[in-house]
């Protein structure tokens, strides 16, 4: 891991299209700005994580709908309204 220290208002480049600014510190919270193209995400970590996560689970459902062992749900207008 590569560790750098930034102040406030600094700047630190990720390739050339990347950049990341540390807007502020507040206690032990750093508040950053990221400026990046719109086909590079940028998340939290623990978005990055639930959405890996999601992503999995589809392609999982995806396999067993293929494989014929599974049957997603099915709900009537009933079950919502409960």
């Amino acid at each position: 891991m590569l560790i750098l220290t930034r102040r406030v208002g600094e700047t630190l480049m990720i390739g050339n299209e990347v950049s990341i600014t540390v807007l502020g510190v507040k206690g032990n919270q750093v508040r950053l700005g990221v400026n990046a193209p719109k086909d590079i995400a940028v998340h939290r970590e623990e978005i990055y994580q639930r959405i890996q996560h999601e992503r999995s689970m589809q392609m999982h459902m995806s396999h067993l709908e293929q494989q014929g062992n599974f049957a997603p749900p099915s709900f009537d207008d009933d079950y919502f309204n409960r």
